[in-house]
């Protein structure tokens, strides 16, 4: 009888499904127990949350916060692939803009570096990050101008009438 104990280790792209799980549910605690502590993520420069960031926590606030912010976040599939180069994950969905209701096709690609178990860097790529900044960009737009509204209104629940009165000041 041995005494030795065995260590399983998950395989990398088994870490990367790990994370489009919890992802795909919007469970941020299970997205950030899979990302490690200094996880460098670098998105289309193009987006309004692009660039390069450093740190678990900023991925939430800055890239997902920007990302549900504005719009719900439906991921229909996520594939992941094994590779020399690490492990690539496809991610295809739709945003719905939460002020409008317009929708947007939503494919990314990205590049993943996973160590001990954690995605230690992504790299992002979007299939038309021009599209979709400018659909962000309406998205803010409506959102900001309903605000303006809503405060114009003393901050009480507007009916369509006085929406339409608050608008006309402006």
């Amino acid at each position: 009888m041995s005494n030795q104990i065995e260590t399983v280790t998950e395989k990398p792209s088994d870490v990367v499904r790990g994370l489009y799980d919890p992802l795909s549910k919007g469970d941020v605690p299970g997205v950030l127990a899979k990302l490690a502590p200094e996880l460098i993520v670098d998105e289309p420069n193009q987006l309004p949350y692009g660039g390069v960031h450093q740190g678990r926590e900023v991925f939430v606030q800055p890239i997902l916060g920007a990302m549900m912010g504005y719009a719900n976040v439906a991921i229909t599939d996520a594939e992941v692939f094994e590779g020399p180069a690490g492990v690539i994950g496809t991610l295809t969905g739709t945003l719905t803009a939460h002020t409008t209701g317009e929708e947007f096709p939503l494919t990314m690609v990205e590049i993943h570096q996973v160590e001990d178990g954690t995605v230690r860097k992504i790299d992002v790529y979007t299939k038309n990050p021009h599209e979709l900044a400018a659909f962000y960009a309406q998205a803010q737009a409506v959102a900001s101008t309903a605000l303006r509204r809503h405060r114009r209104c003393g901050g009480r629940p507007l009916g369509l009438r006085t929406w339409l009165q608050a608008d006309s000041k402006s």
